[in-house]
């Protein structure tokens, strides 16, 4: 049987974390699919339909998108996006890359900047990292803890339980308010991130994707795998789903989160608005007096 797109949107999700174990899902899988031909051509279907489906979304002017993306650096983040999205009007569609937070942002809770950004209805909006940084690479370096000028008292052992608590109701509440969440953390390799950092080193048309502070962090690696386990166990859920993305094959990985994105905008059931018989009326009323219309010669396009 043929896989579809939607067999691999779901065999990636993760609505109930309890159960998960990041060791479970291994970076290099591709599943049932080896030809990386028919996983082109694949993608090529699926960025088509996203196009049809984006324009549906734009017009009917109800529901939003918010696409998460989580990962080690490395991973192809940028990359995915930019195929994936390769058909989509970029007036419906807006991508934000949250680096170190600025001194204005210290100043407000750690939620603000990533909130201001959330996408109107009607848009797709993309988060290359997002808040979820606040539980991975503060968690990893809690000195980062510090400068959010937290008071003492409220910074206790408990403090990464609720920000998932925090993080979930924040998912929660923008879900009731029609934005339509979905959480993607490419799961790459150390080997392959190794071999990625090799090569942005060794070509020099590569160097500037390349930074000693990716490095640094490899020693940390651990501790990030075990942040992020922690994070889908405790922010997976069936109105805001986890996806753990293979992503040493960025063949496969831009398939499946082009798979993920069709399937939730097909879930939304869009169509074009339709229009009341007063509007008809409008309209058929302006298409007359346009075909009554004179058009001289001094008045046509030369």
């Amino acid at each position: 049987m043929a896989i579809t797109l939607k067999d691999l949107a779901e065999r990636y999700r993760i609505t109930d974390g309890a159960k998960f174990r990041l060791k479970h899902f291994d970076p290099a899988d591709t599943w049932k699919l080896n030809s990386k031909e028919h996983a082109k051509a694949l993608l090529g279907h699926s960025i088509v339909q996203l196009a049809e489906m984006q324009e549906k979304l734009y017009a009917q002017d109800n529901w939003a998108i918010l696409l998460v993306f989580q990962a080690m650096d490395a991973a192809g983040k940028d990359g995915t996006i930019k195929h994936v999205m390769s058909g989509v009007n970029p007036q419906g569609c807006e991508v934000y890359s949250f680096k170190s937070p600025t001194s204005e942002e210290l100043d407000h809770d750690y939620l603000w900047r990533c909130q201001k950004r959330l996408p109107e209805r009607g848009r797709i909006g993309i988060f290359n990292r997002s808040y979820y940084e606040e539980a991975l690479v503060v968690r990893v370096h809690p000195g980062l803890l510090a400068k959010q000028k937290i008071p003492s008292q409220l910074v206790t052992k408990h403090v990464w339980r609720e920000r998932f608590e925090d993080i979930a109701g924040f998912e929660r509440y923008a879900g009731r308010n029609g934005i339509v969440i979905r959480k993607f953390f490419l799961h790459v390799s150390k080997a392959e991130q190794k071999r990625r950092f090799l090569e942005r080193l060794e070509s020099p048309e590569k160097n500037w994707k390349f930074s000693a502070a990716d490095a640094q962090e490899r020693e940390s690696w651990d501790d990030y795998m075990a942040a992020y386990q922690d994070i889908i166990r405790h922010t997976s859920t069936e109105q805001a789903p986890w996806h753990v993305i293979p992503a040493d094959n960025k063949w496969f990985t831009r398939l499946v989160v082009a798979s993920v994105v069709v399937e939730t905008l097909r879930s939304l059931n869009l169509a074009f608005p339709k229009v009341d018989i007063g509007r008809r009326k409008e309209l058929a009323s302006v298409r007359a007096a346009l075909l009554g219309q004179k058009t001289s010669s001094s008045q046509r396009p030369g």
